[in-house]
């Protein structure tokens, strides 16, 4: 390859030579054999192996969180860690994360495009390319808004792509992915992580959402999260969104929220009939070694438990605990909480990983009741007395007795109510705010939706787990649809989708929107409205899914809820340039523009 830009960095002979990767990707590096790239790629065995290379160049993009969550109002970094350029909006257009997207976005569409460029428009793999295609762009736009629009693939040396206008590009995805809800080559689902007809209406009900946001509404004041609309009725982006979500609904052999929450993401029920598109992960056959091969989602929500290797817990980075406002975002008898969160911690005995510690919760699970706890956390709705009952009944369990870490429980609020453990299962009681005491050890506790009970005992494991990681499933459409429906003005529509969701978590039923009421407190400044509580719900139901900061973004409440819940931005000026231009997008990567000879530092997105 020649050419240097960043958006064109996986190139077919790149391709060829990572073939040893994965197992997902069959080819060998063929042109040893004498055959050119063409030669190769023009061959049955060649186009799928293209293919396969091109869905595995997905996990360079959804694996990663940083990007997706920090600066918002859902996540905090504990244990003394140093804010992110995320999280404190000082990003530069050098950011390494912000030019791995980058990279790694391009790198899919370059894939999708090279297969349509070997295999034609009517090969069975073509659906499958346009689509990775339009999600690559979905992506793209979210974070950087109007970019290089490419349709055909770039194996040469050329330097000029010009920014597409933003409108052009989402006209572009959506007639060229509309066609592929009803294509024969595509499944009508697929839970083996293959595009499907409906996995298409998802990626089209998500594009037509944020076309109608970007295109459709004009921002009133960033600080307040105000917004006019000016929908086209020609072409109702929102109508769009609302008509593609319940398709993606209605077209798969689950179409109700019957699993109970916590199933959904239990481990051994993985590709259950809620997943409509995920990135697949298998460590069973994994060429590579598969202590460091996987990804670390499981990794990422958490404080730091101690050294894995010793405590028997789950390795954590500390970088994106619960905030404050996440504590309280659940509800008495919303199921949700202790679906996402490990609220109970097996202490470690007898170095044995499998049966003791933290995995215990799965591999153990028959004897929960009787394992030995080294941490608890009590949710901030349960009552002192409610806590201490628990764990009068549960003393011995509390008692250290031989086991290898120290005993805590706390009650999650702000402030704080700790239980230290003596090793005879007494304990004393203290307070302390929340945010104060998450720079201790053990003071938050852990999403579990993408634990993997296959963990290796290695307190570097931050590669090893090897979930699915789900892209689009049944809820999300939900929600989306009630989004969209909310942005069209029936409110009765998006009511009845977001009760649905809640009906099937336990949560209390709403008689209207504005009937919402949450738990977490907020400035007199801030005036809650329908908007919050359809974010509120997108909080609760894909919590650390890689959603929100696009979700805020989307939206336009970006400003809004980092300087109401993010104590890191105590105002817009904090998310802005020095003459006021606010960063409502990531920035284009410095050797992007100065390598594009379209483009120069005008096309740098406001704020950088």
């Amino acid at each position: 390859m020649k050419n240097k830009l960043y958006i064109y960095a996986f190139a077919a002979m790149t391709a060829i030579s990572l073939g040893s990767c994965s197992d997902f990707l069959d080819a060998d590096n063929k042109t040893a054999g004498g055959q050119t790239a063409d030669e190769y790629f023009s061959t049955a065995e060649g186009l799928k192996s293209f293919r396969n290379y091109a869905y595995y160049s997905l996990k360079n993009i959804v694996a990663q969180t940083t990007i997706f969550e920090d600066g918002t109002d859902l996540y905090i970094r504990v244990r003394s860690q140093s804010p992110s350029e995320f999280q404190q909006y000082s990003l530069s257009p050098e950011n390494g994360d912000v030019k791995s997207l980058y990279i790694s976005a391009y790198g899919v569409i370059n894939n999708a495009n090279g297969i349509l460029e070997y295999g034609g428009q009517d090969s069975q793999y073509a659906p499958d390319a346009r689509f990775l295609r339009a999600y690559g762009y979905y992506i793209l736009t979210q974070h950087f808004g109007a970019v290089p629009l490419s349709k055909g693939y770039i194996n040469n040396a050329n330097l000029e792509y010009p920014r597409t206008p933003l409108n052009e590009i989402y006209q572009f995805l959506i007639e060229d992915l509309t066609p592929l809800a009803t294509d024969s080559r595509l499944p009508k689902e697929d839970l083996e992580g293959n595009a499907s007809q409906r996995a298409v209406c998802a990626l089209l009900s998500k594009i037509c959402l944020a076309a109608g946001w970007d295109l459709q509404t004009t921002l009133g004041n960033a600080s307040q999260g105000t917004y006019s609309k000016n929908i086209d009725n020609s072409n109702n982006y929102f109508s769009q969104a609302a008509q593609w979500a319940e398709m993606a609904i209605s077209g798969g052999s689950v179409s109700n929220l019957s699993l109970a929450f916590a199933d959904k993401w239990a481990p051994a029920n993985e590709n259950n009939g809620e997943v409509i598109w995920a990135v697949q992960y298998a460590r069973e056959g994994f060429p590579g070694d598969p202590t460091n091969s996987g990804h670390g989602l499981q990794n990422d929500f958490g404080s730091y438990y101690g050294n894995s290797t010793s405590t028997g817990y789950k390795y954590c980075t500390s970088s994106k605990a619960p905030s404050t406002k996440s504590i309280y975002l659940w509800a008495d008898n919303d199921q949700r909480y202790e679906g996402t969160f490990m609220t109970t911690f097996y202490n470690y005995s007898n170095d044995d990983w499998a049966n003791t510690g933290y995995f215990s919760y799965y591999n153990n699970a028959g004897n929960r009741d009787k394992l030995p706890i080294g941490l608890w956390y009590a949710p901030y709705y349960m009552t002192t007395a409610e806590a201490e009952k628990y764990i009068a009944d549960n003393t011995a369990r509390f008692a250290k007795g031989d086991a290898v870490n120290d005993v805590y429980a706390f009650i999650v609020g702000d402030p704080m109510t700790v239980y230290t453990f003596k090793s005879d299962g007494s304990y004393t009681k203290s307070t302390s705010g929340y945010i104060d005491y998450q720079t201790k050890v053990y003071g938050a506790p852990c999403v579990k939706k993408f634990d993997d009970p296959g963990t290796i005992q290695d307190n570097t494991n931050s590669s090893n787990c090897y979930r699915d990681i789900v892209i689009f499933h049944l809820s999300d459409m939900y929600l989306t649809a009630a989004e969209a429906y909310y942005m069209n003005g029936e409110e009765g529509k998006a009511l009845a989708y977001i009760n649905d969701v809640r009906a099937r978590s336990g949560a209390e039923r709403l008689s209207s929107m504005s009937a919402y009421a949450p738990e977490y407190s907020v400035s007199a400044s801030f005036q809650l409205n329908s908007l919050d509580l359809i974010l509120d719900e997108r909080a609760r139901e894909l919590y650390g899914e890689n959603h929100r900061w696009m979700d805020l973004r989307r939206t336009r409440q970006l400003v809004r809820y980092n300087v109401e819940f993010n104590y890191l931005i105590p105002d817009a000026a904090a998310m802005s340039n020095p003459i006021g231009e606010i960063k409502w997008y990531r920035p284009i990567p410095t050797e992007e523009i100065s390598s594009n000879t379209a483009m120069t530092a005008e096309d740098q997105n406001p704020g950088y």
